[in-house]
């Protein structure tokens, strides 16, 4: 017993050995230990997962809801997830044995003349039947570990592939949050357009009273109307900009625009809120972007076992059970069991699997270094959102202070105005000053929060990885 186990072990160790799932690879990027703006926040990061709902409105979680359900890239990515569970299926196929069975029926006739050797007729027998069945199990032994790194391949395109899907859901409920912020921006903008249009009409009517008192002159009058003007032309832009901003939202949603139905939400309503961005090293675990290429390596690193197993001898076991008679009713009572082994190794090939092997080495190369990118991408869109946050916070202060002095600006100058006691240059430059503040005040606060959905969305959005990978796996 014992000389016939002890050659075995090398074999066996070779095999286990040949079989194991190498180590990930290292990218070789280490995570800052902190970023570059300070995000003092006691925000739990794992409520970022119901992100969109931070922003105090309750039709922005309903446009979300509908998003997740009518967006047809979601359905498509869906269903790419399905193909890619399949291969997983199929490539893990050929790790186990195949069963197959056949059943067949001969009739043979000799049509003419006295018949040949090779014939199962004669000029005495012209009619022969014969009925056969057998079922045959083969199997390829994975000596080198090539079917196993097959199957490990299809099963992390398939991690990588659902990462995909993750991703894009991200990307497009950011798209959501963006453009319903556009929206309301657009809308809030036309707003303070026709207010600041009757703010200029009625300035408009004191000028046009003094030119015809003779105490205005023809230039003054010229200069409100013209100003009045600029107004009229800004109402249509930002009803434009509203509606395109309801056309971008609708096609989010997989709907036609005509089907899009918003209520009434005073932009000022929406919240900025206080996000936080935890430590550099989280973020690898955090964005489904990062997972993904993370598989994708993974799977490139696969292939290349599949390619170096190709360069080995491949040995396939059959067996075969079958049975034959010239009557079927006698079929079963002739038993024949067959049992083989093949053993096939390439030779000359012209050099044709050294070169996959060395494809799939170069593709595994050009995935890490992929890799290696969006981890550094992924690092800077943090940063960028952060600086974009702590700047658009600090400028709205300042802002909010030049917004006031230009309202009181405005209201005395109009005023002194009435009383003859200022010329209308200091109206008309008190009345673009405060325009201009009003507008950028709804820019500033939409840039806001728009920096903030920039945010979520490079903090992975409350993304969960291991509940991915248990999602896919089903």
């Amino acid at each position: 017993m014992t000389m016939t186990k002890a050659p075995l072990l090398p074999l066996l160790v070779l095999v286990s050995a040949c079989s194991q799932t190498p180590a990930r690879l290292d990218s070789g990027i280490a995570a800052p230990p902190s970023w570059q703006t300070s995000t003092a926040s006691s925000t739990d990061a794992a409520s970022n997962r119901q992100w969109w709902a931070t922003f105090g409105s309750p039709q922005l979680v309903q446009l979300v809801d509908q998003a997740r359900q009518g967006s047809y890239d979601l359905k498509a990515a869906m269903a790419r997830i399905r193909q890619a569970r399949a291969d997983v299926r199929i490539a893990g196929g050929t790790l186990l044995p195949k069963l197959d069975a056949g059943v067949d029926a001969y009739r043979q006739r000799l049509l003419k003349g006295q018949g040949y050797s090779e014939l199962d007729t004669s000029n005495s027998e012209r009619t022969y039947k014969y009925f056969d069945t057998g079922l045959t199990a083969s199997y390829e032994v994975d000596f080198w570990g090539g079917n196993a790194a097959a199957r490990d391949s299809a099963r992390f395109g398939l991690e990588a592939t659902g990462f995909d899907r993750d991703t894009l859901e991200l990307s497009l409920l950011g798209s959501v949050a963006d453009t319903y912020v556009s929206a309301l921006a657009a809308r809030e903008q036309a707003r303070i357009a026709e207010l600041n249009l009757r703010n200029a009409d009625d300035v408009l009517r004191l000028v046009r009273n003094r030119y015809q008192a003779g105490s205005a002159t023809a230039l003054e009058l010229a200069q409100q109307q013209s100003l009045v003007a600029n107004q009229q032309r800004q109402l249509p832009l930002y009803r434009q900009q509203a509606r395109d901003a309801l056309i971008t939202l609708a096609t989010l949603l997989g709907q036609p625009v005509q089907q899009l139905q918003l209520v009434e939400q005073p932009f000022e309503q929406l919240q900025g809120p206080s996000i936080d961005a935890g430590i550099p090293s989280q973020l690898l675990t955090r964005r489904p972007d990062i997972a993904s290429a993370e598989a994708r390596l993974a799977a490139a690193q696969a292939d290349v076992g599949v390619a170096r197993a190709a360069l080995f001898p491949k040995l396939s076991l059959t067996a075969t059970l079958a049975t034959g008679d010239q009557q079927a009713i006698d079929l079963l009572r002739n038993p024949v069991l067959n049992l083989g082994a093949g053993l096939t190794a390439p030779i000359f090939n012209n050099g044709q699997l050294r070169a996959e092997r060395d494809k799939a080495v170069a593709r595994q190369e050009e995935l890490l270094e992929s890799y290696r990118g969006v981890l550094i991408t992924s690092f800077g869109e943090v940063e960028k959102a952060l600086n974009s946050v702590d700047g658009l916070d600090r400028q709205a202060r300042w802002q909010a202070e030049e917004l006031n002095q230009a309202q009181r600006a405005f209201d005395l100058a109009q005023s002194r105005y009435r009383a003859g006691a200022e010329d209308l240059l200091s109206v008309l430059e008190a009345q673009r000053s405060l325009f201009a503040a009003q507008a950028d005040r709804v820019q500033l606060r939409q840039q806001r929060l728009q920096a903030s959905v920039a945010l979520y969305k490079a903090l992975g959005g409350g993304w969960n990885g291991q509940e991915a990978v248990t999602a896919n796996a089903h």
